[in-house]
């Protein structure tokens, strides 16, 4: 009998991925995490009934996350992660050879657990690189307390359901605002908006309450269905947005870095946005 994995994250859609084989379903302490084999997507990792990563399509995710603010950065020497369990956006990171640390934050140590086990070719090493620093803790509270500060803060968390909602809150963002370092930029995993509009746009709403420059950028990942997924960018610094085409690809040829699906152009046009998303950010 075949078996299939439902997600039911927007209303009145549901989306259905084949589960060839079963490899993991259990409770953690946060959620409930499955992890199966797709003939298409290869090994599939759901949270509370949501895809998250993917072992075909996941670079995509991950590069988009981690190197456009990184490159628009131009000197980053210390870099927070908050989420990102699956140490994909950890990888991508540490393909920067001039950071000096990276410390990641992630509130279920059963997801690096388990990710280290099904999908090692994801974080392929990061965990043992020794630049990171791995804590185990709530990102508010970490963000909320540290003495530390970033030049880049990257949130690679979940929808905003089960532990991830937090992380999609005014009092959280202020939280990283106060460990960014000065001209730092925030990004933030922010759905997609054609079906989770008003996740983008409370977030642009809030960071606009505490930076200089607030928008949002897109790219496409197969799994996550509905359209573009937008990333929230945030940060004090207005030119960081506006660079040319030129000083990316500088800076992306001096970084010597191999990457499937982010490059200077895709850098450039990701902040080219459609009429319907700049009406959700801009209401």
């Amino acid at each position: 009998m075949e078996e299939w994995i439902e997600e039911t994250l927007h209303q009145g859609i549901r989306v259905r991925l084949k589960a060839d084989r079963i490899l993991f379903d259990t409770e953690t302490d946060h959620q409930r995490l499955v992890i199966f084999e797709n003939s298409r997507f290869g090994k599939v990792m759901s949270l509370d009934g949501v895809v998250q990563l993917t072992a075909a399509d996941e670079f995509i995710y991950h590069e988009m996350i981690t190197h456009l603010p990184l490159l628009a950065h131009g000197h980053a020497e210390n870099v927070l992660i908050v989420g990102g369990g699956d140490g994909g956006s950890l990888r991508e990171a540490l393909k920067h050879r001039d950071l000096k640390s990276i410390t990641l934050c992630e509130i279920d140590e059963s997801v690096i657990e388990l990710c280290r086990e099904h999908f090692p070719h994801v974080s392929a090493g990061a965990f043992d690189d020794p630049r990171t620093d791995v804590v185990i803790a709530d990102g508010t509270k970490f963000v909320a307390e540290t003495d530390k500060r970033f030049d880049v803060i990257v949130i690679d968390s979940t929808d905003p359901i089960g532990p991830g909602a937090v992380l999609f809150t005014p009092e959280f963002y202020a939280g990283c605002k106060r460990c960014l370092a000065d001209g730092g930029i925030l990004v933030t995993q922010n759905g997609v908006p054609f079906m989770q509009g008003s996740e983008l746009a409370d977030s642009i709403k809030a960071f606009r309450g505490l930076f200089r420059d607030a928008s949002t950028y897109l790219a496409s990942t197969p799994t996550y269905f509905g359209g573009p997924m937008a990333y929230g960018w945030a940060t004090d610094n207005l030119a960081l947005r506006r660079l040319s085409r030129d000083v990316i690809a500088t800076r992306f040829k001096e970084a010597v870095l191999e990457t499937r699906y982010y490059n200077p152009e895709i850098h450039i046009a990701a902040f080219a946005l459609p009429g319907y998303v700049r009406e959700l950010i801009d209401a």
